[in-house]
């Protein structure tokens, strides 16, 4: 049952958090003139070998690098008297698993906002984009973020095997799902501030802490956390709104479109979370009407998983923290 929804997670398991977009940023200082910003993700001291490229003529000025955690970083100043209409491609991204976002923001206040991928490398510059655009952008880019966060997921899969009730089960996940947007909006708007590797750190042990608790109510020891889940959810859910706060700020919003775009990305988080738990409850239909024989141990199995996962994502986010 729970079983086969984290047979399916476990091999997923040890890449969460490593599925992040590179990040393209044209901003027009004077007519023709635009500032670049070109963030990279690395592995370690290795960068991906990408390189934005334009169709048109354009002229570049010497680049400034630096490495940030995680990212190289570059800036230069980019020549294009006639960028509207141009096609922009990332060399390379074809070779990757990972996506660009670009963002052009002109002197007149509008702007466009675009997704390259693997499969789609490149894309026309538009002569403005609209609402419609930004909105869809993020909302992809929300569903993608709590689905490929897999620290986020095993979160929600233990609060389901902790939930015995379905009328509880939807008070858990509402109140997970409300906590966690409140301080995604509240974090990326700049009304408050979390450091990014402690939350993270925190993400994983509020992992470990459901865990235990699943185990201790198996234990006949019930405690808050299977009385009210809820509770549990609204408080770590807060955490997990810094976590999404701190994807969503190394993607950028788009200016003139922040609400917006805010907005569609937290909007595409929870239609993510919302096929996830339905694609768990299918498969635990499935595996009752299959009438499956499992050895005694087995409903334990999924527990001590999750927190043994969760305990190594703890260790090693706390080994990376950066020093003083």
């Amino acid at each position: 049952m729970i079983c086969l929804a984290f047979a399916w997670l476990l091999p997923m398991a040890a890449i969460a958090h490593e599925v992040r977009p590179a990040y393209l940023e044209l901003r027009e200082e004077r007519p023709g003139e635009f500032s670049v910003l070109w963030k990279v993700p690395m592995q370690g001291e290795m960068r991906l070998g990408l390189k934005p490229a334009f169709s048109g003529e354009t002229h570049e000025s010497v680049r400034v690098s630096r490495t940030v955690s995680g990212a190289a970083i570059e800036h230069w100043t980019l020549a294009a008297p006639a960028l509207r209409g141009q096609t922009l491609s990332i060399d390379g991204l074809e070779a990757t698993m990972t996506d660009v976002l670009a963002r052009v923001e002109y002197l007149d206040g509008t702007s466009w906002t675009q997704r390259l991928t693997p499969r789609e490398p490149a894309a026309a510059i538009p002569l403005a984009d609209t609402a419609l655009d930004v909105a869809w952008v993020y909302l992809k880019l929300g569903v993608e973020h709590i689905l490929f966060g897999i620290d986020h997921l095993l979160f929600v899969l233990a609060l389901m095997i902790l939930t015995r009730e379905l009328g509880m089960l939807v008070k858990t996940i509402t109140a997970f799902t409300v906590a966690h947007s409140i301080t995604l909006a509240l974090a990326t708007l700049g009304f408050v501030h979390a450091p990014q590797a402690p939350v993270e750190a925190v993400i994983a042990l509020s992992i470990v802490f459901v865990a235990a608790e699943i185990v201790h109510r198996d234990g006949g020891r019930v405690g808050v956390a299977a009385r009210a889940p809820w509770i549990v959810a609204f408080g770590f859910g807060l955490l997990h709104g810094f976590g999404f706060a701190g994807a969503l700020s190394e993607i950028g919003l788009p200016q003139g479109h922040i609400p917006l775009a805010l907005f569609f990305f937290n909007l595409g988080v929870e239609a993510g979370q919302l096929v996830f738990v339905a694609a768990v409850l299918l498969l635990l239909a499935a595996a009752r009407r299959l009438r499956l024989v499992l050895p005694a141990w087995a409903p334990r199995v999924p527990a001590y998983a999750i927190g043994s996962v969760a305990m190594f994502w703890t260790i090693q986010r706390i080994a990376m923290f950066p020093n003083p």
